[in-house]
């Protein structure tokens, strides 16, 4: 069934306009929890509004294409967005969901906004009020915006990564652990951008 794209971003809007009455709401996601390598990467994104973008969604629902567009469409109206990462050698030091954790707290540095709707997450330890909501991506429309900007963000990185260190097919895994991916690993072994703690019981089977 086609969607209605206008009518998807107004519902998408409507979920956040009761908590806005309370402040400016920034909305935040993470990607990158579960890859073998790279960096989890998390954006925090305040919008207008107005205009309202009508493929503002889940990242995970819109073509690569659309994303980039999207991605450029949000860039030029939002009000704020940030960027907090952590690097493979922070995720083997903390584990993965404190190394998230850390993403969002950078991401929303400078934030105009004195609510934050975060995507599962809760007491992160952020510059305001904090509220969890599940599935936020396909829920809420700052955080379906942060998760383009993050998902897009990563991609881009991953194509860079995959031309430095060409044997994993990093541009076409973006670091998750594909078949492909794990034959390259025990083939080459791991790289520096790998994530060590990840790769324990693959590398324990050679």
């Amino acid at each position: 069934m086609r969607i209605d794209r206008a009518t998807r971003a107004r519902a998408l809007m409507e979920f956040e306009v009761s908590y806005r009455v309370h402040g400016v709401c920034a909305g935040i996601d993470e990607v990158g929890r579960g890859p073998l390598a790279g960096c989890v990467l998390a954006a925090c994104v305040v919008m207008p509004e107005e205009p309202l973008l009508q493929w503002v969604d889940d990242s995970k629902k819109l073509s690569e294409t659309r994303r980039e567009k999207v991605y450029q469409e949000i860039l030029d109206i939002a009000l704020f967005v940030g960027i907090g990462r952590a690097e493979p050698k922070e995720i083997d030091e903390m584990n993965i969901r404190n190394a998230t954790r850390l993403t969002m707290q950078r991401a929303a540095e400078g934030a105009p906004a004195g609510i934050f709707l975060v995507d599962a997450e809760q007491s992160i330890g952020l510059p305001g009020a904090e509220i969890a909501v599940v599935h936020g991506d396909a829920m809420c429309y700052s955080i379906a915006a942060a998760s383009i900007i993050a998902k897009v963000t990563r991609d881009r990185e991953m194509r860079k990564l995959d031309a430095q260190y060409p044997a994993y097919g990093f541009a076409r895994n973006k670091g998750y652990g594909t078949a492909e991916h794990m034959q390259a690993i025990r083939e080459h072994g791991p790289c520096p951008v790998h994530r060590r703690s990840f790769l324990t019981r693959l590398l324990q089977t050679e």
